[in-house]
């Protein structure tokens, strides 16, 4: 599908190729006859990646090829019969799956939990015309339902229908349907460059350190003077394992970009060997995280992480991170597009409070790393000494509120906030006085709690000029487009008055809870 080009939608009236049950319930649908072929050939590369060169060496290349075939068989008859089992069909506000040979089992996934929808296109679905479609849920620590596969049309089509479902209220009775007029192109927002994609990837520890690497294994060989197949094969394979993640970077988010459709969510396409387009409503982003890399920053780049509620972080176990919103880029372009996603929160004019300088016990070097803020619109948070990190996070995706001492830190008067979001990732305001930490708790709680109101979200005043509001209090940024950055993409913060008085109680606007993060009594 072209870059731009919507497909078509319809809503809860099934095609007219597809007719509606004497029940009034949608018929259930198969998946694309191809799809048994397509899932056994991935079953078959996993079975022939985990026999090793040394299973090669000893059987033999003929036996080693009976092995291969007899189990590709197997696992295409496997895959044809659980084609013939598997089933889907949208029931009102639920997509409802059929699957399973053995263990039968019939999910139905609420559409109000949706958070987004992506359309994955292998390399053998880019051959045969076909398509993924996966469904990311609220809470869930995996792919919900993966429907494997589609036609693009096929799958273009039910996406746009499970969004404009989920996207709907209970009481909403308007239907799309397939006799709409053309749907408004996307506006495009910003592409990356493949040769500063290349770069990038070029400048990480794995491909750094590789030449020496190399060059160590290449010694070794020379002085034992033993060059066997296995060894060669081994070592090769040790060496493709460590330059497999800058690869996979590269071919993940090739050719990467950004728009905003007609209804206003953001829409996501990369890859070269297997192909991506997300849609993410913007109200289901949970925070943005930001990254400058060490060696990144001697060409002024930095990294853009979205975090949506369903997809699991960057260091699962699986290829279901976190949703890029900027492989690589410069500070002007990820300003913008902070800016698109979190309209008032300009990048360039986020200045942060450092902890107390006794935290210097826990932090000797990375002391001036750490620091917080608060915006009208988010809570900042920053650390990392080699590689820095800030977190933005809406007050109105804020799930709970941590206060949390550790021995040490309660020797020192000290204590750590955590704003928790729904992806299970938080703004962090590490070893602060325990005063502000009890104050900064009850800032956030009652800010989020606003935010997520009908009430408009109040900017909290105290009546001591030098608090902790007055330091980290940011006002309300101008509803145009921020202007061209000046200064360092960390702006320095105002340094930490000792022995201050902090405000003891003081919640914003109030509320039952006020009383709740009031300093505890030294007793």
């Amino acid at each position: 599908m072209a870059f731009g080009e919507a497909p078509a939608s319809y809503g809860e009236a099934a095609p007219v190729a597809a007719p509606v049950s004497p029940a009034g319930e949608e018929p259930r649908r198969r998946l694309h006859p191809l799809s048994p072929l397509l899932n056994g050939a991935k079953s078959i590369a996993v079975i022939v990646a985990a026999l090793s060169w040394q299973t090669l060496s000893q059987v033999g290349l003929e036996r080693f090829a009976i092995v291969v075939a007899v189990l590709a068989v197997a696992v295409v008859i496997y895959s044809v019969i659980g084609w013939l089992n598997t089933g889907y069909h949208v029931v009102g506000r639920e997509l409802r799956i059929q699957d399973g040979l053995l263990w039968r089992r019939n999910r139905a996934i609420p559409l109000d939990r949706l958070q987004a929808v992506e359309v994955r296109r292998p390399l053998l679905a880019q051959l045969t015309g076909l398509a993924e479609l996966r469904l990311e849920v609220v809470g869930g620590s995996k792919t919900e339902a993966p429907l494997a596969y589609l036609t693009v049309r096929e799958a273009g089509a039910l996406r746009e229908r499970l969004l404009a479902l989920a996207g709907r209220t209970p009481g909403s009775t308007r239907t799309a349907t397939i006799d709409e007029p053309p749907r408004a192109l996307e506006r495009p927002l910003f592409r990356v460059g493949n040769r500063d994609l290349v770069i990038s990837q070029l400048l990480t520890p794995q491909a750094f350190f590789l030449p020496v690497g190399v060059a160590f294994v290449i010694m070794q060989f020379v002085l034992e003077g033993s060059w066997t197949f296995v060894g060669i094969a081994s070592t090769v394979t040790a060496m493709a394992g460590v330059i497999l993640q800058p690869v996979r970077r590269v071919l993940q988010d090739w050719d990467f970009r950004l728009a905003r459709d007609p209804d206003g969510r953001l829409s996501v396409r990369f890859g070269l060997v297997e192909t991506r387009s997300q849609i993410v409503p913007l109200n289901r982003v949970q925070a943005i995280g930001v990254t400058w890399p060490l060696l990144w920053r001697l060409q002024g780049w930095l990294h853009l992480r979205l975090d949506i509620a369903g997809y699991a972080g960057e260091h699962s176990g699986n290829d279901k991170r976190s949703d890029r919103l900027l492989p690589v880029g410069a500070f002007e372009a990820g300003r913008l597009l902070i800016w698109e996603v979190l309209p008032g929160v300009d990048l360039g004019a986020l200045p942060t409070l450092p902890p107390p300088s006794r935290a210097r016990w826990l932090h000797p070097f990375a002391l001036n790393a750490l620091g917080i803020g608060m915006t009208a619109e988010v809570f900042v948070s920053r650390s990392g000494l080699l590689t820095r990190e800030m977190t933005l996070v809406p007050y109105a995706r804020m799930q709970s509120i941590r206060v949390v001492q550790g021995p040490i830190q309660r020797k020192l008067g000290l204590a750590t906030v955590y704003a928790d979001t729904a992806v299970g990732r938080s703004g962090v305001a590490r070893d602060r006085d325990v005063a502000e930490a009890w104050w900064l708790a009850g800032q956030l709680s009652n800010r989020a709690r606003q935010a997520r109101g009908p009430v408009p979200l109040v900017t909290a005043t105290v009546a001591e000029p030098e608090s902790a509001a007055a330091l980290l209090e940011q006002p309300a940024a101008a509803a145009a487009r921020p202007p061209a950055p000046e200064g360092p993409a960390y702006p320095e913060g105002t340094a930490y008055p000792e022995g201050r008085a902090y405000p003891e109680g003081e919640g914003g606007a109030g509320g039952d809870d006020d009383a709740f993060w009031r300093r505890p009594d030294a007793s």
